[in-house]
């Protein structure tokens, strides 16, 4: 294994103080219990977002903190759930007094662990789950579908809709709302290497990939030999697209996320790849991103979603962001 590491154990709190000292205009780093919050929070009369999870999937959830997105951000050890405490800290943190929005990938953990720090937090709060993936249905970490890349486009929306002055109940409709209309598919080149385990979690032979793969490594549909960038794309999106029930004449936005070891020069062919597959089935791309959000370590590869989009999602999607991952119009 070779990483920039000083010691295993001290890999999260390192890279936490570097983040927070790299982007303090944007966050606050909170010790004991760990979490980070928006800088200057709370902001009275707003509906404040927490996310969080297990770490090793950066950006998510901390770099997405800031004006248009997230108040608060949850980090667990690498690829485990952050514990109750985190949240319910977090939440008497950044709570303005217009209540508090949970948004939980659908893990085991993570569902289990956000519900015990909602109930023991004392403030008005909601819950929006989300579970994008169309990979599998069950798999290692979680009961149902797996909260992925998707997730980013949840707080985005429900973020912009949140700075304009929408209240709880219509943030969690929305959340839901978006959830319901995104899907997502990934593929692994590679194995990622947790630090603690110090070897790949699984092996692929050279002219293999795992079609389907989760963020964690879990296994996705099946091991297949390695395609061309078009072909890959297209048993993606073909599974995406109809899980969606995606049609022609409405607007999508197309995403492609890097798993942390992929280049962008291949993240923005693979997008390439994808459009070219959408635009031949009259799926109108509307909006775009490309780049690594939703990460897992070092793992080389990528995941497609697909989100159906109106005008009005498009407006709050074009509101001014900034944020250390993602910053337009301010």
């Amino acid at each position: 294994m070779k990483k920039f590491v000083n010691a295993v154990d001290r890999i999260l709190a390192e890279s936490l103080a570097g983040f927070a000292a790299a982007h303090g205009e944007i966050v606050t780093l909170h010790r004991d219990p760990v979490f980070i919050t928006r800088a200057k929070s709370p902001i009275r009369g707003k509906v404040a977002l927490i996310s969080g999870g297990g770490s090793g999937h950066e950006p998510l959830h901390a770099g997405f903190i800031g004006r248009g997105m997230l108040d608060a951000a949850c980090p667990g050890q690498v690829f485990t759930a952050p514990t109750p405490d985190q949240m319910a800290a977090a939440a008497h943190a950044v709570d303005g007094g217009a209540g508090v929005l949970f948004i939980v990938k659908n893990y085991s953990g993570d569902v289990m662990n956000f519900e015990m720090g909602a109930e023991i937090a004392g403030v008005d709060n909601a819950t929006v789950l989300t579970n994008d993936d169309v990979a599998v249905e069950n798999s290692t970490y979680t009961t149902g579908r797996r909260g992925v890349a998707g997730t980013v486009l949840v707080e985005r929306i429900v973020g912009a809709a949140a700075e304009d002055g929408a209240d709880l109940a219509a943030c969690k409709a929305l959340g839901e709302r978006v959830n319901g209309a995104t899907r997502t598919m990934g593929v692994a080149l590679s194995s990622c290497i947790v630090p603690a385990a110090g070897k790949p979690t699984f092996e692929l032979g050279e002219d293999e990939m795992e079609m389907g793969v989760g963020i964690h490594g879990e296994p996705g549909r099946r091991r297949v030999a390695l395609g061309t960038a078009d072909d890959i794309a297209a048993t993606m999106l073909q599974a995406i697209a109809g899980d969606l029930d995606a049609r022609p004449g409405q607007p999508y936005l197309l995403m492609v996320n890097g798993f942390g070891g992929t280049p962008l020069m291949e993240l923005y062919l693979m997008y390439d790849a994808a459009r070219r597959w959408c635009v031949g089935r009259n799926l109108a791309i509307a909006r775009a991103l490309v780049g690594n959000y939703t990460t897992s370590l070092e793992m080389a590869g990528c995941s497609i979603t697909l989100s159906r989009l109106d005008d009005p999602l498009i407006q709050l999607w074009d509101k001014p962001i900034h944020t250390a991952a993602l910053r337009w119009g301010c």
